[in-house]
Order: structure tokens, then sequence, then C-alpha cells
């Protein structure tokens, strides 16, 4: 969707957003497109990139604040699609940070021996929860996912350091309230000020918010890393503002070509902005192995995060057309086993229908079970 769409939508020009923004398009899903099924294509990717089969997964973390779902987690939907039985799942919510939230808890894992293998997915579908009429916010965001895995390894590389921190005192000026929200807060406040499932923002309060941590952050992550600001090769930041980029540059006062900026193309894509700009960066050729890369997040909640990172090349540990048949046979079996569960769901259904004397069979039930009429039996 360029900014000559959006001028059909609300009250805007392309002029006034490439201005304050840096915005000239943004990717919107379709309807048949999901959180989970844009991170299913991006998990796919990472599998191939890594070489290594859905069965090696220990663990996947999806970070999105727009799943399509309360419970189940779209990254046990993702889990289940890909097939990777070995793997714990779960979602991460920390806005446009939760990619670096999700970077650090991975590696920590690893650190830890828990796991060999994590796959971190970052996967929004902003357009589903933006108000097209506040051009405040429709003109910014826009869909996609990215992945990458990480994998243990005994060489010191990789994840070298994670910085996380958080201010709920700032949690009002950026928000997408859900209907739990109606037993906390004054249900006035709530349909005036702000639409459920919608996203609200106090941008003025983002941009001084974001233009002050950035750097901050940076910087001791930096330190815990033991890495001077002159050995970084590339700073990764959440997609959200040219304008933010620039500051952030000047206030580190460095070379704003050393920050990895794709926005233009995608917009604001909250967690998934991160992995989409390494994936360019890579493509691009300007991530090169022993590199010092820092990724920077900041988003509502307040939450803020960097990780800094060593970039290596993975090493092979099978052939890979090998690797590549085990993968799509093992997507093939996902498909026929969710196939022939609701083939059997519907034939139960059948046959219960079918069933002779079924009254007859429910009163005997009754007479049987002392829990049908709706008390709890002592373990439920």
């Amino acid at each position: 969707m360029t900014n000559e769409e959006l001028e059909a939508l609300v009250s805007t020009n392309d002029a006034w957003i490439r201005a304050r923004t840096g915005i000239e398009k943004r990717r919107i899903a379709n309807e048949q497109e999901s959180t989970a099924t844009l991170g299913l294509k991006a998990a796919q990717n990472a599998l191939n990139v890594a070489n290594i089969v859905p069965r090696q997964l220990d663990l996947i973390i999806c970070c999105t604040s727009t799943a399509e779902n309360v419970f189940p987690a779209s990254a046990s939907l993702i889990q289940g699609w890909l097939g990777a039985t070995a793997a714990g799942a779960f979602d991460l919510s920390a806005a446009c940070s939760g990619f670096v939230y999700g970077v650090q808890m991975g590696a920590q894992a690893i650190a830890a021996g828990d796991a060999d293998h994590v796959l971190v997915i970052g996967s929004e579908t902003m357009s589903r929860v933006l108000d097209w009429q506040d051009r405040g916010t429709c003109i910014l965001f826009g869909d996609g996912a990215g992945a990458i895995v990480l994998r243990a390894s005994e060489q010191r590389g990789g994840v070298l350091s994670g910085v996380l921190r958080s201010d709920g005192t700032g949690g009002d000026m950026l928000g997408i309230p859900n209907i739990a929200s109606i037993g906390v807060s004054n249900p006035a406040i709530l349909t005036q000020e702000h639409k459920l499932y919608k996203m609200h923002m106090k941008g003025s309060e983002v941009f001084k918010f974001a233009t002050r941590v950035i750097g901050e952050c940076i910087q001791e992550s930096l330190a815990k890393a033991s890495v001077s600001l002159q050995d970084v090769s590339m700073i990764i930041p959440h997609q959200a503002n040219l304008r933010i980029i620039k500051a952030a540059a000047r206030s580190l006062r460095v070379d704003e070509n050393r920050f990895m900026c794709n926005l233009t193309e995608y917009g604001n894509t909250s967690a998934a902005s991160i992995p989409l700009a390494l994936c360019d960066a890579v493509e691009q050729g300007r991530i090169h192995s022993g590199d010092h890369v820092v990724l920077v997040g900041f988003g509502g909640g307040l939450s803020w995060g960097a990780v800094t990172l060593k970039w290596g090349s993975h090493t092979e540990r099978a052939p890979i057309r090998l690797t590549k048949q085990r993968r799509e046979l093992s997507y093939l079996m996902v498909r026929w086993r969710m196939r022939s569960r609701k083939l059997m769901s519907r034939l139960r259904s059948l046959v219960q229908r079918s069933r002779p004397h079924r009254g007859r069979v429910d009163r005997l039930r009754r007479r049987m079970d002392p829990y049908q009429d709706g008390d709890d039996p002592p373990f439920a």
C-alpha cells in the first residue's frame, strides 16, 4: 500500500508522510494470511538457511502483539505446522521491542543448557489493529514476519550481551485495549479516547522516549559485551521513524550508514521490523562473518532493549540436499496428520448422529455418571 493509496482512506498526502516518517509504502496481509501463517513462512526460510529439520528445534518463540488468539499461541500453531514435535512454544508480547526480548530469551535458554536450537520469530499483522481514520497511526504500520535460528556452539560468538528495560508508567502512550480492559478502566474513557482492539499512540511523547533510550541502551549493551562502538559494523534499530533513526545516529556520533534502514519499503512492522531489516542487511552483503552487530528495539510497555551480536557463518552438520528432503517430508506428514484428524472428527460426528436408541443410551449414561448434573468431579 503506497502513500498515494492512503490518501483515499484518510486526510493525508505522500509529501506529508515522507517528511515526517520517511515511509513510502507498506505491505498489507490478505484475508487468507495471519500472524501465524506469515510466521510459518519466515520460520521455514530460517530453517532452510540454518539447514536443520524441525525435529531439531527445542524452543519456538513468536514475538508478536497481533496474535490471532489469546490462546492457543501463534507459536504453538507454527510449531504444529512445522512438525517440530520436540519443541516447546510460546508467544512473547513486548510490542516493538519483542524481537530483542525474544533473542535474549532464546540465548539464555541455550546458555542454561536447556536448548541447542531456538527459533525466534517476529511476526505481525498490524493492519488488523489500526484505526484507518486515525492518520497519526495508520500511515505508519505494515505487516510482515522474519525469523532466525539460534544454535549452541562451543565457540564464543552469537549473542554476547543483552539489555532489557521497561517503564510501565508510560503504558498509556502506546497500546491496544482488549475486552479485559473494561474491567480495570473507566468504560467512558475507553470508548471516548480509545477503541477496543485498535491502536492508540501519543506520537510526540513516544518520539521523545525513543530518541532518549536508543543511545543509552546501545552503549549499555556494548559495555556488557566489552565491545567498543567503533568496532560495531552495523546497528539494526526498530524501524519506527526515519527521524528517530537519524536522531540516534547524531546522539551516538556515528555515520547514519551504519544504521540499517528499510522502513521506506515496509513501514513500521512492530516486532517483525528488526528481523526483516536483519535479513535485508545480510542479503545486501552489509554483514559479514566476525562483524559486531547491535539490535535495538523500543515500543509499547513502555519497553526497550538491545543485544550485541558477533555474526558468524553457520556450519553444515548434514548434507544440504538430504536435510531439505527431510524438512519437506516433515511438512508433508504434518499436512496428512491434520487432514486425517479432520476426517476422523467428521466420521465420529456422523457415527454419533446415526447411532440408534441415542436417547436410551444418554439416560443410561446419566444413571452411571453422578457428575452429569453439572457437578465437577473432585479431580477436575
